[in-house]
């Protein structure tokens, strides 16, 4: 078969790609752009697709020529200035399904979230189930799947954040969080595989939900004895600090990131994410493995616990190198101006002493606000490395006598450059 997914560089779409392109079928990818992300799919084929922009049905008809299932696995978790739940749940959705319609392409397979017919806290939730509405709505052979939190070998958002916290001494816990049913990403990349064949029954909603019933804090226990830790002591956090939490995260989305904790995710994480997966098994024969036994069939490699060492780190280092750049600009501008201005006319600035300061200090912020920014934040670090080697080198060659500084202040360099290396080397999200 010929299969089109949307979503396809996310944590289920990338899977789903894999999955049918191992079972022999031609997959199509649906990408935001074709950059890193994009070139790891297996796929037969890509599509450019913004979603916030895919609005009518006339821009997916090309894209649905020769095609015999779609596969929509998009989904973002809070508004922001590059995501936008009703466009990417409701509006972009409805036009590829009115398009499907249209092209004879009858089965579609959408991904949802379990719970969503119980309770819709938040436009994550609201918006996702009138994107279900929509689809249900339509003569086609449609098959809404509804799982809990999905994690597998890869990791992506909430299931990156429980191994972060794994590896946390303290545990922090915040108030009010429900139960999950954690299910695998293998279990739900097979329901999508049996889902798409043209025989395959259509036009019903399953819940994907795993055996166990877990609090969050079992999870997080749960993979810290995967990664061969001791478990963490646990502290109550103030719900002063949560709120905290969820600000911060929400001014960094406001800035292109995209963290798992967001005042959405605050909500979300209320009402848990618990289902009935008796249809589902009834349905496909699929036993869906426990979260214990998916653990215990790959045990944590070296990888593993770098890498939820390093993810709540790649934050503090962003945000230190983000301040170090934009602190050191103020103070060029500012209190350290006539500071500044000595050192350049003492290395032979001349009259022109005070303007390369307050140029350098406006290039500071200029690095220091690039890196802040999600989409410009690789631009940023490599101008950092770059303006970096370049002070280094004029200092060198105008003022040797900063080497001799007792305080060190030309070796301290040095950290600053390996440690804006190692932000770039941990730059991507997926």
């Amino acid at each position: 078969m010929r299969v089109l997914i949307i979503g396809a560089t996310g944590l289920i779409g990338s899977a789903v790609c894999a999955r049918l392109h191992a079972s022999g079928h031609d997959v199509i990818a649906a990408v935001r752009s074709l950059g890193v992300p994009a070139r790891r799919l297996p796929a037969a084929g890509y599509v450019t697709v913004d979603l916030r922009l895919a609005a009518k049905p006339d821009f997916w008809l090309p894209h649905l020529t020769n095609i015999d299932a779609v596969v929509n696995c998009a989904g973002v978790l809070q508004d922001s200035p590059r995501d936008s739940t009703q466009r990417v749940h409701v509006e972009g959705p409805n036009a590829l399904f009115q398009a499907c319609t249209r092209a004879g392409v009858r089965r579609v397979v959408h991904l949802s979230a379990i719970g969503l017919d119980r309770e819709t806290p938040t436009e994550f939730s609201r918006t996702k189930l009138a994107g279900d509405g929509l689809l249900m709505a339509l003569d086609l052979d449609w098959v809404i799947l509804r799982p809990s939190v999905v994690v597998g070998r890869a990791a992506y958002g909430g299931s990156a954040l429980f191994r972060g916290l794994a590896a946390l001494p303290v545990l922090p816990i915040f108030p009010g969080t429900g139960l999950l049913q954690i299910v695998q990403l293998d279990d739900v990349t097979k329901t999508v595989e049996l889902m798409i064949a043209p025989n395959a029954p259509s036009r019903f909603v399953l819940e994907l939900a795993g055996p166990q019933r877990l609090g969050f804090e079992d999870v997080v226990q749960k993979y810290r004895r995967w990664l061969g830790w001791r478990p963490a002591r646990t502290v109550k956090a103030p719900a002063a600090f949560a709120n905290l939490a969820f600000m911060l995260g929400d001014l960094i989305g406001a800035l292109g990131w995209r963290p798992p904790i967001r005042s959405t995710a605050k909500r979300e994480i209320l009402r848990g994410a618990i289902g009935d997966s008796s249809e589902w098994m009834r349905i496909t024969g699929i036993e869906p493995l426990s979260f214990d036994a998916a653990l215990a069939r790959e045990p944590a490699s070296v990888q593993e616990r770098w890498f939820s060492r390093l993810y709540l780190l790649k934050p503090a280092i962003l945000a230190v190198l983000s301040l170090f750049w934009i602190v050191t600009g103020i103070l060029s501008l500012g209190p350290a101006r006539e500071a500044g201005t000595e050192l350049a006319r003492a290395a032979g600035a001349g009259p022109l002493a005070l303007p390369v300061i307050i140029a350098g200090g406006l290039v500071d912020l200029l690095v220091g606000g690039a890196i802040a920014i999600r989409r410009t934040a690789r631009i940023g670090l490599c101008a950092a490395l770059i303006v970096t080697i370049f002070y280094l080198i004029c200092a060198t060659l105008l003022v040797p006598s900063l080497w001799g500084d007792p305080l060190g202040s030309m070796l301290k360099i040095f950290p600053i450059l390996m440690l804006n290396v190692v932000a770039l080397a941990i730059l991507d999200d997926r």
